[in-house]
């Protein structure tokens, strides 16, 4: 398994001898408006051309609508026959733009030589939810792959412990730039809650991103590092890739990993 990070929630996957992407947010840097009124998004350029993102991809994973996970830009440049995974609710939309072959993972499916959950989240809390709207991750399990759980926009709340406990996956994907919405509520993990992944699953390689993405991050990678090297979390369980970093390995564990640590 080889995983690059693109940029915010946007990663380049080939697992189980399959390319795929998932969220692809394509849109050039100040493109599009700002969340807080700090600056327009993205705050930073792709790393690699847009169409380098989806080049090769044999299908992409959607969670949700947000047009930080699914932009315009994508639905340009995407083929329109490609195959497009998405949450239950979300496939007439995605369908609206002109693609033909969506399909929502009501709960589990198979795809070339994969098995794909859906699995719940939660973006915030409160009245917030009303805003945010519903939000899905996604795990993966191939034979001879480890097993990855992509969390997804998420808090850290019961349903995330309880899916790590059911999967006991090798690798966990979280969303840890402590954005906020509203009267600064926290939509996504901030450090404490990424520390928490940690300590749930200390078995597992947590992976952090959708990071200095968006203007209303307030947790920098290096001050997620600084936190987590104060709580004892080793870089080696938790790591903070920069944009356009690739890595993994056949067998990605804790005990063989090959990444360049930020």
């Amino acid at each position: 398994m080889q995983i690059q990070l693109i940029r915010n929630a946007t990663l380049r996957i080939n697992y189980a001898g399959k390319q795929f992407v998932i969220d692809p947010y394509l849109a050039a840097k100040h493109s599009l408006p700002s969340y807080t009124g700090a600056s327009p998004n993205p705050l930073v350029e792709l790393p690699v051309p847009a169409e380098s993102v989806i080049a090769g991809a044999e299908m992409v994973v959607v969670s949700h609508l947000h047009s930080d996970h699914f932009d315009a830009e994508a639905a340009r440049l995407l083929p329109k026959e490609l195959e497009i995974y998405c949450q239950p609710g979300d496939e007439a939309e995605i369908a609206g733009k002109g693609f033909s072959n969506v399909k929502a993972v009501a709960e589990k499916l198979e795809w070339q030589g994969m098995r794909i959950t859906c699995t719940e989240g939660q973006h915030g809390s409160g009245s917030v939810l009303a805003d945010m709207g519903k939000v899905s991750g996604f795990v993966f399990e191939a034979e001879g792959e480890p097993t990855v759980y992509w969390v997804g926009d998420s808090i850290w709340y019961p349903a995330v412990a309880k899916t790590i406990e059911r999967f006991k996956p090798d690798v966990i994907v979280t969303h840890s730039s402590g954005a906020m919405w509203g009267d600064s509520v926290l939509i996504v993990m901030n450090a404490a809650q990424t520390v928490e992944v940690c300590r749930a699953a200390p078995k597992s390689v947590v992976v952090a991103t959708h990071m200095e993405a968006l203007d209303h991050g307030t947790v920098s990678r290096k001050a997620l590092r600084d936190y987590a090297e104060g709580q004892g979390v080793s870089a080696e369980q938790l790591l903070i890739p920069t944009d356009g970093v690739q890595f993994g390995g056949a067998k990605l564990t804790r005990r063989k990993l090959s990444f360049p640590h930020d």
